[in-house]
């Protein structure tokens, strides 16, 4: 039944209304500069490449995003601080995989799945296995029959127990069938400088030990990105060898959960269009680092799949807190 002339008039003002009732509701966001937190050190890979990203997403957002470095606790202080901060948009956390491990292995004040607003996923490290030049005749295959015919007595290094590299190490030995001891490090050029000197056999790190190879002092056994890295061609991924498996730990920007969806849009829309920003990709290609953005929804999607994933992973082997 049409409505009365007068009730029509009403109807029509209150939709007409409604956009600007919406608008006016939506909170105004950021009027303040936003706090980014980096887990790692001042001057590496991920803190240059989060600065960059962080400026391209100021001038997004007209207001500056501040870093704040806080390394230590295998990389989970920022997402303990972010977990229990108010989900107002201005406390945000870089979020490596590893927190995605060390939750799973550790009792901490977070929950991946429970305690975050996923923004966006970002990027993914190169990670790389690498012996001292002439080690292995046979390359990654040499290394493998070697440790198959000496079991537990060849050694390898990596940047920390539980870390990337020191279990992916594992899960391709527990592939192979063979052993091999493990050796932690407090960083690639630690570990790199006891490949040198003979004290381990292998070095599981970062694309900073490509600098031993320009030099030859060291080659690379495997890359485990998608393909083959374009500086060091001659070395073979993990595909190639036949696992299958590509490794490159995609790391996302997190806020703490019930942040306003209004605002999560503005973030992610800042930060979407500073990963397009020239200087973050010409970064992105100075470190070998893999493109892996993903919107939210995306990105949320992914962190349970990593949560299944580790969680698989770390009872397949026997994984313990370090």
């Amino acid at each position: 039944m049409p409505f009365p002339p007068m009730r029509r008039r009403a109807v029509v003002a209150t939709a007409l209304a409604a956009p600007g009732l919406a608008r006016a509701q939506s909170p105004a966001f950021p009027t303040k500069p936003i706090s980014l937190i980096v887990p790692f050190p001042p001057g590496g890979t991920t803190d240059i490449s989060m600065r960059a990203l962080a400026e391209a997403a100021s001038r997004q957002l007209q207001q500056p995003i501040i870093i704040e470095n806080k390394p230590g606790a295998a990389n989970t202080l920022g997402a303990a601080q972010v977990a229990r901060a108010r989900p107002d948009g201005y406390l945000l956390t870089q979020f490596p995989a590893s927190a995605i491990r060390v939750q799973i292995l550790q009792r901490l004040p977070y929950d991946t799945l429970r305690d975050f607003t996923p923004i966006a996923c970002i990027t993914g490290y190169p990670f790389v296995v690498a012996a001292k030049a002439g080690r292995f005749t046979g390359g990654w295959r040499g290394f493998i029959e070697e440790a198959r015919r000496n079991p537990g007595k060849l050694t390898y290094g990596s940047t920390g127990a539980n870390g990337t590299p020191h279990v992916t190490m594992a899960e391709l030995l527990q592939r192979e069938g063979v052993e091999a001891l493990h050796l932690p490090f407090r960083g690639d050029a630690d570990g790199a400088q006891s490949m040198l000197g003979g004290h381990i056999d292998l070095m599981a790190g970062s694309t900073s030990l490509g600098a031993l190879v320009d030099g030859g002092q060291a080659e690379f056994l495997n890359v485990w990105t998608p393909d083959r890295l374009r500086r060091w061609p001659q070395a073979p991924t993990l595909k190639e060898l036949g696992y299958g498996m590509v490794v490159t730990t995609p790391f996302g920007i997190m806020a703490p959960a019930g942040l306003d969806p209004v605002i999560a849009r503005r973030l992610h829309d800042a930060f979407a269009a500073a990963t397009r920003d020239q200087q973050f990709q010409e970064l992105l290609s100075r470190y070998d680092m893999i493109s892996e953005y993903r919107d939210s929804t995306e990105y949320a999607a992914l962190l349970r799949e990593m949560v299944q994933h580790e969680t698989a992973l770390i009872q397949r082997l026997g994984l313990r807190a370090g």
